[in-house]
């Protein structure tokens, strides 16, 4: 069993089924059982898909002294994963709202209220015994770099969308990530030369790209390649959430494992559709047995160059 240490956002989040984007004014619909609140963010994300798969997860985050903070504590405990690392140093716990269509589409309104201001206390030894660091790119999350770098312990992040490759609020977590996540959304069709100029910078021993519906492409350091794999649907796409936290959660877990990159990224991609098959970007989440189902049913295609 890996054992991996979170540190990143956990927040309450409100999903709502809209018509279609852009959205007509209305001044009141009622999508019967379509609103639905749950505990979320990256790093409960991230924590849940990996407990799910098998993994020992521990998970630092912060949160207010609310009503939020005590649901996302019983949320921790009813899921297996310790809270005690969930610190109450916010004025108040952050929340999210995302809307979505049929489409896949969706838009999100993160209020991170004061987690970019706040430092988080570790302990010295929040790195005994882990095999990697998950560090979601929030600020809190900065000084855990320097210690897992001096500590010998690899660093996995995921930075989302990018638009430069200088981007100076992402630059410290590139510089640091050994496996280094984004996604396509900022960067366009013509992806390879951002790649490789990634590559050069920060020098990564994997890039992993998401690229929704068209799959995913990753750049190995050690064979100075870069590969696309196509996309792997497994059923209807209810809603997209979460997508690109399940496809870095499960490459992640069946990499420390000791399975190959790409093996481990075709493995990632059936974990990620079987999740968009329901909504909320914390459920959906399958075990490695429905995985090697998939792949039985799915087949495996070899990756282009």
């Amino acid at each position: 069993m890996s054992h991996i240490l979170i540190s990143g956002l956990v927040n309450i989040e409100t999903t709502v089924p809209v018509r279609q984007f852009p959205m007509n004014y209305y001044p009141i619909d009622y999508p019967f059982f379509g609103v639905h609140t749950a505990v979320s963010g990256v790093a409960y994300n991230l924590a849940l898909a990996m407990k799910t798969l098998g993994d020992e997860v521990g998970l630092l985050s912060m949160t207010g002294s609310d009503f939020p903070a005590a649901y996302i504590r019983q949320s921790l405990l009813d899921a297996g994963i310790s809270p005690a690392g969930v610190q109450a140093r916010l004025q108040e716990t952050p929340g999210s709202v995302v809307l979505y269509d049929g489409a896949g589409k969706r838009q999100i309104y993160c209020d991170l209220k004061d987690i970019q201001d706040t430092a988080y206390d570790f302990p010295p030894d929040v790195l005994g015994g882990v095999d990697l660091v998950a560090a979601c790119n929030i600020n809190f999350s900065r000084p855990l770099l320097h210690m897992a770098k001096q500590a010998g312990v690899p660093i996995a992040t995921d930075v989302h969308v990018l638009h430069d490759p200088y981007d100076p609020f992402n630059r410290e977590f590139m510089e640091y990530a050994d496996i280094l996540f984004l996604s396509d959304e900022g960067i366009g069709s013509d992806y390879r030369p951002f790649l490789w100029e990634l590559a050069r910078i920060y020098n990564p021993s994997i890039l992993v790209l998401g690229r929704g519906s068209r799959g995913a492409a990753i750049y190995l350091k050690a064979e100075n390649r870069i590969c696309e794999l196509p996309a792997r649907p497994v059923g209807p796409v209810v809603n997209t959430v979460g997508a690109g936290d399940a496809l870095f959660s499960a490459f992640v877990h069946f990499y420390v494992r000791g399975i190959s990159p790409l093996e481990a990224l075709e493995r990632a991609q059936l974990f990620a559709a079987a999740k968009i098959r329901v909504s909320g970007a914390a459920a959906g989440f399958v075990g490695e047995q429905e995985i090697e189902a998939l792949r039985g049913l799915c087949g495996v295609a070899a990756p282009q160059e």
